[in-house]
């Protein structure tokens, strides 16, 4: 369960006399501004034991890593990961690069003796999310730590939620149904940019929404999948070409010709829990009208629970066993001082937003730096999603070809 915020916050002087916590972050794209945030903003809200200096951010173009490291907050730049990670002033490095990288970073930064952070999913294959567990479970023995990151863990709401599960308040869980979608690729002229393209992103929707669904499914439930049955589909299987090696998530088609497609649009997907709860899960980039629709409801033997990303302060709970003539689902506003993380931000009833729970990402992680302990979710929990992605694919590999329906 996440850990609650701290009630006093930090001022400048309690933050001088605290030892530094030099991170070093490489990519500074939508997720590098995000995780930048957090860094900038965490020592000013939460008290914390070590104080987080942004030393360095690390892109392959001098010039927009230059300006980047101005905008974010990094004291420097550097255009190769390795420099970055050999630099004396980092301790912990932040990987917000797309998944074909990320394996070969967090290796190299964990046997430098550098802590680690990345970013969802883990890896592109299972067997590079192995060598990162391996690579964790060897630098823990030395005292470093290593965390993946799902923020959706660290919204209020959820970790309420998880609370409330772990209590026992929906008694034996039965359902499990969650899905999450997105617009962004509904149009076909849409350029074929680095999360369109397998050797880079992995796969699809299924990696890039889908991972996210898995983690918080399992997170919530406190049990991991053991089985799916899957279907996947790419609608549109050529995308024009984008000038530039550094294609990112907005933008128009400025190169010629076109390009293939080589992941999944979307994922439909059934499983079941250790329990035997079975789950739902649909992730889709081609939801028109849905922008980052992420919806999870929990049914068991006592009640349900229910979260909506749209509606991100707020938890829809159900006691079932309330009597009938008054029972029903009733709104939680997840914003009293002691729901998780709440105590060291805004009165009752003013509400957060997405970029506060990465710094609730960055409080948790610099605890665990700071007092030594396994920070959530670990790689070893990356590698947990990371084979159910695979099975997914796997199972949808299968599932290719459909029963035929007898016709009336």
């Amino acid at each position: 369960m996440a850990p609650k915020g701290q009630s006093e916050q930090a001022d400048s002087g309690t933050e001088a006399g605290k030892p530094p916590l030099g991170v070093g972050m490489v990519g500074y794209a939508f997720m590098g501004a995000a995780h930048s945030q957090g860094w900038r903003t965490v020592g000013r809200v939460f008290d914390l034991p070590r104080r987080p200096v942004l030393a360095a951010v690390c892109g392959r173009d001098r010039e927009a890593v230059t300006v980047a490291a101005d905008r974010l907050g990094w004291a420097a730049a550097e255009t190769d990961w390795r420099d970055l990670i050999a630099r004396d002033d980092v301790d912990l490095v932040d990987i917000c690069t797309p998944g074909d990288s990320h394996a070969e970073i967090a290796v190299a930064a964990l046997e430098a003796g550098k802590h680690v952070l990345c970013e969802k999913p883990l890896a592109n294959t299972v067997e590079e999310a192995e060598a990162m567990v391996a690579a964790a479970e060897r630098a823990r023995a030395r005292g470093q730590v290593a965390m993946v990151g799902f923020n959706y863990r660290r919204v209020p709401a959820t970790a309420l939620a998880r609370r409330m599960i772990a209590e026992g308040r929906l008694g034996t869980l039965r359902h499990v149904r969650v899905s999450y979608l997105q617009d962004w690729l509904v149009d076909p002229e849409f350029p074929l940019t680095w999360r369109l393209r397998k050797d880079t992103a992995g796969s699809g929707a299924l990696g890039d929404l889908g991972a996210h669904i898995i983690d918080l499914a399992q997170f919530l439930a406190g049990e991991p999948l053991v089985g799916v049955s899957a279907v996947t589909e790419t609608f549109i299987r050529e995308r024009p070409l984008l000038d530039g090696a550094s294609a990112g998530l907005s933008g128009t088609g400025g190169g010629s010709g076109r390009g293939q497609v080589t992941v999944d649009d979307a994922a439909l997907f059934t499983g079941r829990l250790a329990s035997g709860a079975l789950a739902s899960f649909e992730a889709t980039r081609f939801a028109a009208g849905r922008k980052n629709a992420l919806r999870i409801e929990l049914n068991g033997e006592l009640g349900s629970l229910a979260f909506d990303l749209e509606r991100l302060n707020e938890l829809s709970f159900h006691d079932h066993t309330e009597p009938g003539v008054s029972a029903g689902f009733r709104r939680i506003l997840v914003t009293e001082p002691d729901h998780p993380y709440l105590d060291a931000w805004w009165p009752p009833g003013h509400g957060l937003g997405y970029e506060h729970t990465f710094v609730h990402q960055a409080r948790d992680l610099v605890h665990a730096v700071a007092e030594g302990t396994a920070p959530e979710p670990s790689f070893a929990d990356g590698l947990q999603v990371q084979r159910v992605l695979s099975a997914v694919e796997e199972s949808a590999a299968k599932n290719s070809v459909y029963t035929s329906v007898p016709a009336a």
